[in-house]
């Protein structure tokens, strides 16, 4: 599934946005947490799609049924 490496992908480039700012020893403490909250929001958003994908590309659906991924994901 393209999706699947294009998410690996995005999360990867995410991970990288983060490292920047925490390396980034120029950048006040709470300045760095307003930059890393939406990037980490993305983050979680998309690591949760990659899970469903994951899950559905495991266990397919069978015909004209819904696909079951509200009993498979923990929403915590």
């Amino acid at each position: 599934m393209n999706s699947i490496n294009y998410i690996n992908d995005a999360l990867k480039d995410l991970d990288e946005q983060v490292q920047k700012i925490l390396l980034d020893w120029s950048i006040p403490l709470n300045e760095k947490d307003n930059l890393m909250l939406p990037i980490l929001q993305q983050k979680k958003v998309l690591t949760q799609t990659l899970e469903d994908l994951t899950y559905l590309k495991e266990n397919p659906p069978s015909p004209n049924q819904p696909c079951g991924i509200s009993k498979y994901r923990d929403d915590n």
